[in-house]
């Protein structure tokens, strides 16, 4: 069998405003905060991560918190984060709760196979609640203001934007092994999607690529995505993804120890930063998962500078 990505692993997008990033996060959509830390590249900028009830890897929805502008948007871009509930029933609870919550929201469809519910985050980032029918397990928060039932599953299906498809389909089937499905109209009227599909498939394993060339070329700030991680099971999986880009010749960062997960970047031929990062050993390698987040975490290369990271960071409260 050839070497499977197993599906969406997280996905890290970028604030401007962290307290009230935390608040829509955990208040509004009623994630958890599962860790609290630092951007381990710039210990000046906190990185929140926000999970399911377990933390578990395909859930991790993560911001940087760097003092920029709001996003440009366009093409050679992540444009769309697919975040999974249960039903079309959830759907429907959402609807009303986003709309109650004054939050932009579109209405109810069917968008690339998959019941849907278009919104946007406060600094305009752009999601899709889609409905994955309860497939799989899900481990709901017991302090989430938003009901076991309704709450947000985990990650899937992403949506990037291209100006043209041939290299992105090369790299997305010949070196990650993903498989070409279904395709469908974009629903901002901009192109065709196409999708491609992962492990087992279904909406928390596959990416969405729309190939827009008459969109501008996007520039990252506040409300954007900085790249999309998909799942290793293992770190002796990851090592053969590293043996493959390099077998094609394909730039990348080499592995990179993040302490939660280890990871491999590198970005496919539009410029869009893609990671592999293995499941484990996961958040609670350093806290309990009783109390994940409330204290702020540092690997153990960083634990030595915690005064001064401390004494660098703003108020979350």
């Amino acid at each position: 069998m050839s070497l499977q990505l197993t599906g969406i692993h997280h996905l890290t997008a970028i604030t401007a405003n962290a307290p009230k990033n935390l608040d829509f996060y955990t208040r509004t959509l009623g994630l958890r905060l599962v860790k609290k830390t630092v951007n381990q590249d710039d210990t000046s900028a906190y990185h929140l991560f926000y999970a399911d009830g377990q933390a578990s890897p395909g859930t991790d929805l993560t911001f940087f918190d760097w003092p920029v502008g709001r996003e440009r948007r366009g093409t050679h871009s992540i444009v769309r984060t697919g975040l999974r509930v249960g039903s079309d029933e959830s759907l429907r609870w959402w609807k009303e709760r986003l709309v109650a919550s004054a939050v932009p929201a579109g209405e109810i469809g069917g968008i690339g196979g998959h019941s849907a519910l278009d919104f946007e985050d406060p600094e305009g980032q752009r999601f899709r609640l889609v409905s994955d029918g309860g497939a799989g397990a899900a481990h709901p928060w017991d302090k989430s203001p938003v009901p076991a039932e309704h709450q947000i599953r985990g990650l899937g299906p992403i949506t990037i934007s291209v100006p043209d498809l041939a290299s992105t389909e090369a790299v997305l089937t010949r070196v990650m092994n993903m498989r070409k499905g279904r395709e469908y109209p974009s629903p901002d009227g901009e192109g065709q999607v196409h999708v491609f599909e992962m492990g087992e498939g279904g909406p928390a394993a596959e990416l969405h690529v729309a190939v827009q060339p008459g969109l501008r070329p996007a520039h990252q700030g506040a409300g954007a995505v900085h790249h999309v991680a998909f799942r290793a099971p293992d770190q002796e999986t990851l090592h053969q993804w590293t043996q493959r880009l390099n077998e094609f010749r394909l730039p990348s960062s080499g592995e990179v120890e993040r302490y939660y997960f280890r990871s491999l970047y590198f970005r496919e031929p539009n410029g869009i930063l893609f990671e592999i990062a293995t499941d484990g050993p996961g958040f609670t390698v350093d806290e309990p998962l009783e109390t994940l987040g409330e204290r702020l975490s540092l690997p153990p290369f960083l634990e030595g500078r915690r005064a001064s990271i401390e004494a660098n960071l703003k108020p979350l409260a």
